[in-house]
């Protein structure tokens, strides 16, 4: 059984930084890809950024791009999100999730329903 599980959230000013971090445990896939989700009340849940088993090439959506840096350990069973110059808009629950990559090490998904893992979630407020 899979589980994920995410630390690092909290409550910061408009202009500060948060390093989220999770780590997945009971993968059997050979290879997956992993990403960070966000969902604000009302809100779909919206890709943030997402990188391949090979950790390169990662996706930012338009709105985290320059501020967001995701990285994936070599143990490839860990993943960060560094965000910084954070902003008002960026308050949401961020849930980190993988799937199973079927060989495709260089792909990762940027749709929430490709996903098949998800972690429970953790609140990032951000005061303007």
């Amino acid at each position: 059984q899979v589980r994920i599980v995410e630390s690092g959230g909290g409550s910061v000013q408009a202009g500060g930084s948060l390093r989220l971090s999770c780590t997945a445990s009971g993968v059997t896939f050979s290879d997956y890809y992993m990403g960070w989700f966000r969902q604000a009340p009302g809100n779909k849940r919206e890709v943030v950024s997402c990188i391949g088993y090979r950790a390169w090439n990662p996706y930012y959506a338009d709105s985290v791009k320059d501020r967001f840096t995701i990285s994936r350990g070599s143990a490839k069973n860990t993943l960060d999100l560094q965000m910084d110059n954070l902003k008002s808009q960026d308050t949401a629950v961020y849930y980190c999730a993988l799937a199973d990559s079927h060989g495709a090490d260089l792909y990762c998904g940027q749709l929430a329903t490709e996903y098949t893992e998800w972690g429970q979630g953790t609140q990032v407020t951000v005061a303007s």
